[in-house]
């Protein structure tokens, strides 16, 4: 095992953990534990053999993934958000109203004992905007005279959650998302369902007033617990609405490895059983042929003699994902920059190819390209139409003229000094019936010889009786 490999199965853990304790106790944590399962399913039908139902769960995946996106919208989204590190360094932070969080525990009690039903949202890092339905701004300081104001009954505001953001209230009368948690108490009803809701989907804290049993309860990460005192809830909000809670400070690093360790356990577990069905088999060593590609040639040089067009690599598939290499499009890619005049060896390695992740090369053949350089030259040659087949009986050709009679070449010095003509391509004589002009292309010899400009050659043909 590489030291990538651990960091990769550090990284999994961490992040499938966080989306455990973000999701816990959600819809979407049930939905991905039934989808688990499917895939299980279709992992042991597909070894077994059972081809009908690993085609029918196969088929159900594609359409199953995008329901998953269609119904879970906000929570992917939600969770992208809290991914997001570098959201503090953009985002602007205004200036937070201070509390006086004594004077809000009393007045949540006040309500308590006048048996006025209540719902008081903390917002803390994330926001609110896409669980908050039909609220109507406010943006006023918070006071206790303001809360019981509101919250009173028969007045327009009452019904609904009160939001608490920067120090301000800045919504009432909201509708909060109801959690679908089978653990809450039947004598809980609706306001507790909400707060419940809405501590499960982000890291607000919500504080509950019971209007039939006159109890305050406050809401986080997805639990309930009763609050007995105003001097407890002051406390507790205290605590929870600091950036980093005070009780974290005192939580030594053993302590915080081994709390909640069963499912951080699982969690790995998880995570290396998938690290090793992923990677565990190799899936051996493949041979293909890979074309040769070059960069970088010096402007001042030409190859004479290349490699070969293609060469022999032998590539060794660490996962078992990459099981038909031979439809990837390998090719090398050869530096030239640093060749000079004469015979060059390049050698060829890893580097040389681009390949995906899990896919190596265990050996390419030749080991390195022998590639012959030479000086490039210029030469300035006369041109020669090429001729192919016979006039027409009674037709004979008087002159030929050229336009333009040179051209210029460029290419290895040694195959230039063996140059005396450049031809055009062949002109066919037998359809020729009358004197006309013919634009024909001038032909390089050979591939290192290539002409500096290809601008069209126009053949005048002066035709006369015999």
């Amino acid at each position: 095992m590489r030291i990538q490999d651990v960091a990769d199965i550090i990284i999994m853990t961490l992040i499938l953990y966080q989306l455990y304790i973000w999701f816990r106790k959600t819809r979407a944590l049930q939905v991905v534990i039934g989808l688990g399962f499917l895939v299980l399913l279709y992992v042991l039908t597909k070894n077994l053999g059972l081809f009908m139902t690993s085609w029918v769960l196969q088929e159900l995946g594609t359409v199953i993934f995008v329901l998953i996106i269609v119904v879970f919208q906000g929570e992917i989204r939600q969770a992208l958000y809290r991914f997001s590190l570098m959201r503090n360094f953009f985002e602007n932070t205004p200036e937070k109203s201070p509390l006086n969080l004594a004077e809000l525990a009393a007045t949540v009690f006040n309500l308590a004992e006048r048996r006025t039903g209540a719902l008081i949202v903390f917002a803390r890092q994330e926001k609110l905007d896409d669980h908050l339905l039909h609220g109507v701004r406010l943006d006023s300081l918070v006071s206790g005279q303001l809360l019981l104001s509101i919250f009173e009954d028969g007045l327009p505001l009452h019904d609904g959650a009160v939001v608490i953001e920067e120090g301000r209230i800045s919504e009432a009368s909201c509708h909060l998302p109801l959690s679908a948690s089978s653990d809450l108490p039947q004598y809980m009803g609706t306001r507790h369902r909400a707060a419940l809701g809405l501590s499960e989907r982000s890291d607000a804290l919500v504080v509950v007033v019971s209007e039939e049993r006159g109890e305050v309860s406050l809401a986080a990460a997805g639990e309930m617990a009763k609050v007995t005192s105003p001097e407890e809830l002051a406390l507790r909000l205290e605590s929870d609405l600091q950036a980093v809670p005070l009780s974290e400070g005192r939580i030594s690093l053993r302590q915080r490895f081994c709390r909640n360790f069963v499912p951080k356990m699982v969690t790995l577990l998880l995570v290396f059983t998938s690290w090793l069905a992923l990677t565990a088999r190799e899936g051996g060593v493949q041979t293909v042929n890979a074309q040769v590609k070059f960069h970088n040639l010096p402007p001042t040089l030409v190859l004479q003699a290349g490699a070969p067009e293609e060469v022999e690599v032998q590539l060794k598939v660490r996962s078992t994902i990459f099981q038909s290499v031979r439809k990837l499009e390998v090719a090398a890619d050869l530096d030239l920059s640093a060749i000079r005049e004469g015979v060059n060896s390049v050698p060829l390695d890893s580097k040389s190819f681009q390949l995906p992740l899990g896919v190596s090369v265990a050996r390419v053949t030749p080991a390195a390209l022998r590639v012959v350089a030479e000086r490039k030259g210029y030469r300035q040659l006369p041109l020669r139409l090429r001729r192919s087949g016979t006039l027409p009986p009674g037709i004979r050709l008087k002159s030929i003229q050229l336009d333009p009679q040179t051209v210029s070449v460029e290419g290895p010095r040694s195959e230039l000094a063996r140059l005396e003509r450049i031809e055009t391509e062949p002109l066919d004589l037998s359809s020729i019936r009358k004197s006309q002009v013919v634009e024909l292309k001038a032909v390089a010899p050979s591939p290192q010889v290539r002409i500096s400009r290809e601008e069209p050659v126009r053949a005048r043909l002066v035709l006369s009786s015999r």
